[in-house]
């Protein structure tokens, strides 16, 4: 198996990080798991909200990294894009919870911009 699908399976994991921050409380209800995201704290919502994101971006590159490898796109660039990628979007998680509002958005553009550099390799 390649780097590239490994980095998927890892991608796919990484916003498991961001809900063991914002669940990890002495208040959690596990019986309502989805009930009161209102009343986290600041840094627990942000990791909250950092996981949706990585729950929303994690399609598109796992789709990008498929079919680079479907069109013989280079392995090292495909390899490189999906391994900066995760890398990025650990990055991405960290700031979004110690809320780094500019650095953080740079980070996601970064992130996108290894998602379209997979499809343009695919051309």
């Amino acid at each position: 198996m390649t780097l590239g699908y490994w980095m998927i399976l890892v991608a796919g994991i990484l916003p498991y990080f961001a809900v063991g921050v914002s669940k990890w409380r002495p208040d959690y209800d596990n019986s309502a798991p989805r009930a009161g995201v209102e009343r986290l704290g600041a840094r627990q919502q942000r990791a909250y909200w950092a996981q949706l994101n990585g729950f929303e971006a994690f399609p598109l590159f796992a789709a990008a990294v498929i079919i680079a490898h479907l069109a013989g796109a280079p392995q090292t660039w495909i390899d490189g894009l999906a391994l900066a990628f995760v890398l990025l979007r650990a990055v991405y998680t960290v700031l979004y919870i110690y809320d780094k509002p500019t650095p953080r958005s740079l980070v996601w553009v970064a992130a996108m911009a290894c998602i379209v550099g997979l499809f343009v390799a695919a051309v």
